[in-house]
């Protein structure tokens, strides 16, 4: 037997306790180890009410895409149709001869050439000179960031692949090729990159490769009509009042119709069974029953510290220091390809253990030590720490049960 009864009733009474103080509408938690699975549904689609959440729910799974959509590039690299060291030039043009920052705080006029052309490996590791950097707010480059469209989950939805690449390339690198880990904007290029190399779209070539394969049949970057019920509205509660405001409803909403941009970074929509045959498949080193999805290599690679001292302590750095922004999230020390990956016991779950969560309220983790994994969704952004606080406990819980 995989998880004890005390165990598992205190994981169930803990996300219950949540729902019930009113902050959380309703959840989706899932564990499993060896043959055993666990699923807890509780509360409801909406803070008012409505028709209950159920396992098949279908939650907008936010960042928690980058450890599913880097795939599509490992599969690649299996292939050798790409190779870690390739420069992005060729099938990137809009990252060719790049200009950098003389300091994160520059003008954007204020630069330096790039000491060398971008690779694939520095997209992978979030290391290619761009991204969304907490310790860098008010900087004119994050201004021009958010300007330009370049990140989602504003007001303006970010524009086709190839306009979104043009913008891109109108802007300085923040830091030299490889020199520095940088959040999120290294996955949506990496979605170019796959369109372009495959003659694919970046959600085509992923459904092919990963997603049918897997059998995750509500996986994807939109929610088709005939689903749209079982997609919960999604809230971005008032961080003064507490008061739910709504972020994305179901219908008309921003999950209802295709995307301009599929976003690797955080567009994709799915359940926890879907995202536990994904985990699993990387548990069982690239492995589908007997089908193999990805290379044992290629997982390694993905899921163990691909970051150098220096890198990985300004990402420490960037964690401890935003605790009060991130509520705790991100305090991993290392970072894989598109995951994190715990190098030193920081809480309940030990070394080695890799995923992500995600500003909506979900987060999805797998251990190879204990041949776990667990993921808990929930439809309440992070704009306050309740659904992080939720996460948090579902861990400590649910490793309490093993």
């Amino acid at each position: 037997m995989s998880f004890s009864e005390a165990g598992l009733r205190r994981v169930r009474d803990v996300l219950g306790r949540h729902v019930e103080s009113g902050r959380i509408p309703g959840l989706v938690a899932l564990i499993s180890r060896g043959d055993e699975t666990h699923v807890e549904a509780v509360g409801t689609m909406r803070h008012d009410g409505g028709p209950p959440m159920r396992r098949d729910t279908i939650f907008r799974m936010a960042s928690t895409s980058k450890p599913v959509s880097v795939a599509a590039t490992m599969v690649l690299l299996d292939e050798c149709r790409l190779r870690l060291d390739d420069l992005v030039e060729p099938w990137l043009p809009e990252l060719a001869d790049r200009q950098v920052l003389r300091r994160i705080d520059s003008p954007l006029d204020d630069t330096v050439p790039a000491h060398r052309p971008i690779t694939v490996r520095d997209l992978l590791t979030s290391t290619f000179g761009l991204g969304m950097d907490l310790t860098a707010l008010g900087a004119p480059i994050m201004g021009a960031i958010f300007e330009q469209g370049l990140t989602p989950d504003l007001p303006t939805p970010m524009p086709e692949p190839d306009e979104w690449m043009r913008r891109l390339g109108t802007l300085p690198l923040m830091y030299q090729p490889g020199e520095r880990w940088q959040y999120h904007i290294s996955n949506d290029v990496l979605g170019v990159l796959v369109a372009r190399v495959t003659g694919q779209s970046f959600e085509s070539f992923l459904r092919e490769r990963i997603f049918e394969p897997l059998g995750m049949k509500d996986t994807g970057f939109h929610v088709p009509e005939e689903k749209i019920d079982r997609l919960p509205t999604l809230y971005a509660p008032d961080p003064a009042s507490g008061e739910f405001h709504v972020w994305d409803e179901p219908v008309g909403g921003r999950w209802s119709a295709p995307p301009a941009f599929p976003g690797g970074g955080g567009g994709l929509v799915s359940t926890v069974d879907d995202y536990n045959a994904y985990f699993r498949m990387l548990l069982n080193r690239g492995m589908h029953g007997t089908e193999r999805i990805l290379s044992r290599p290629a997982v390694e690679l993905m899921t163990t510290n691909r970051l150098t001292a220096e890198q990985q302590a300004a990402r420490h750095a960037m964690a401890v220091n935003n605790v009060h922004l991130s509520f705790g999230q991100g305090q991993h020390g290392g970072w894989g390809f598109g995951t994190a990956v715990r190098t030193y016991r920081g809480d309940y779950a030990p070394v080695g253990q890799f995923g992500w969560d995600g500003g909506s309220g979900t987060s999805t983790y797998a251990d190879p030590e204990n041949q776990l994994t667990g993921m808990v969704l929930t439809q309440v952004g992070m704009s306050v720490p309740d659904s992080a606080r939720v996460i948090h406990d579902f861990w400590t819980t649910v490793y309490q049960a093993i």
